[in-house]
């Protein structure tokens, strides 16, 4: 599957879901796993964890690349940091917003 490179919508609506957030935090923390690792310790079947990789592929999230006759999965981190600069600009924007607020309140 070819991942979409689109805005952070897509990163956000593949970030929505629990099971995906915690992926997602397991690469972040332990590096590349197999989908076998990744299902290791959870009540998720691997068929399940595979849907929710490809879904987190599709949105730039995360890469695959085969060793052997595993599939290995990676986080793509400058694809959070899309998210991340996204969020930031909205903090901002509402510190800005709340100054302004404050300034006709207060004068």
């Amino acid at each position: 599957m070819r991942p979409s490179q689109s805005g952070p919508a897509d990163i956000f609506a593949a970030l929505g879901d629990e099971t995906r957030i915690r992926l997602v935090s397991r690469l972040c923390v332990e590096g590349p796993q197999s989908i076998t690792a990744l299902a290791a310790g959870t009540r998720v079947t691997r068929q399940g964890i595979t849907k929710h990789l490809h879904v987190m592929e599709q949105a730039g999230l995360i890469r695959s690349h085969r060793d052997g006759r595993e599939v290995i999965w990676e986080l793509q981190k400058r694809r959070l940091s899309v998210a991340q600069n996204y969020l930031n600009q909205i903090s901002r924007q509402w510190d800005e917003a709340i100054e302004r607020l404050k300034i006709l309140v207060e004068g």
